[in-house]
């Protein structure tokens, strides 16, 4: 396949990706209608995609929403390092390391759920479910898209998945711990 087509279609698939949860998200009212501009988090994105895909790739055979949500849950954990304490967390390189060691891949839901966000009984199964819910309807986007499988350009869109995921997990987080992001208007101060 050629390189540009190639990049085409995997610049189609994350617009897409993108577009469907965007929407299901705002719709639930888990992200505000102006996407979260966080490029501190968003620098982050190849480093930790880097770390992640070995696993990540590994146990999409057998688990593919997994592979896909556990990226999502990623996202919300960097937004939360970002609001706690940024000027501490911006020089570590082992984020995902971190977090998948503390209890296992297995467990990564629970690791960012319950014991780094603190949410607990009926807040925290509402988080996994909605992550649980974007995955799915990702890797439903990656089925329906009939990209031959192992090929470079399905590679590409699994990463290109992946990256929408932990945007979008960020976002969530971001909203969740009250940034709403509004056009600043210096007229009206």
């Amino acid at each position: 396949m050629e390189k540009n087509m190639e990049k085409q279609i995997v610049a189609d698939f994350e617009k897409k990706v993108h577009d469907d949860l965007y929407k299901y998200l705002l719709d639930k009212g888990a992200i505000d209608a102006h996407m979260p501009e966080c490029p501190d988090v968003e620098e982050k994105w190849p480093e930790i995609s880097r770390a992640y895909i070995p696993d990540g790739a590994r146990e999409f055979q057998e688990y593919p929403v997994v592979s896909l949500g556990w990226m999502m849950f990623i996202g919300m954990a960097m937004a939360y390092y970002w609001d706690v304490d940024w000027e501490a967390n911006a020089s570590r390189h082992d984020y995902y390391e971190a977090l998948r060691d503390k209890d296992g891949y297995d467990n990564m839901d629970d690791t960012v759920v319950k014991g780094l966000l603190g949410y607990e009984g009926e807040a925290a199964e509402k988080v996994t479910e909605l992550v649980a819910q974007c995955a799915a309807r990702v890797f439903s986007i990656l089925n329906h898209s009939h990209i031959e499988p192992g090929t470079q350009a399905a590679f590409g869109c699994y990463v290109a998945a992946l990256r929408q995921l932990y945007l979008m997990g960020m976002a969530m987080e971001l909203c969740a711990l009250g940034y709403k992001m509004t056009p600043y208007n210096p007229s009206e101060n």
